[in-house]
């Protein structure tokens, strides 16, 4: 599984754990909910800024993400 996909399905589980849409998660996150959706199916490459901030709000650290 390249890292891409590892971030699509790690972002996808926690954001689900929390009970939360695409929509509430990326305003908790400020960003665009088209954005969650692409990186959810790994149409978008988000650079480490953007993986920090969907961090942010899951409690998790940007490489956990990654892990």
């Amino acid at each position: 599984m390249d890292i891409r996909q590892r971030l699509a399905k790690n972002l996808r589980r926690l954001r689900e754990e929390k009970g939360w849409s695409q929509e509430a998660f990326a305003h908790e996150a400020g960003i665009h909910r088209t954005y969650v959706s692409d990186i959810e199916r790994c149409a978008r490459n988000p650079t480490i800024t953007v993986v920090e901030k969907l961090a942010g709000p899951l409690g998790v650290s940007a490489g956990r993400l990654l892990d």
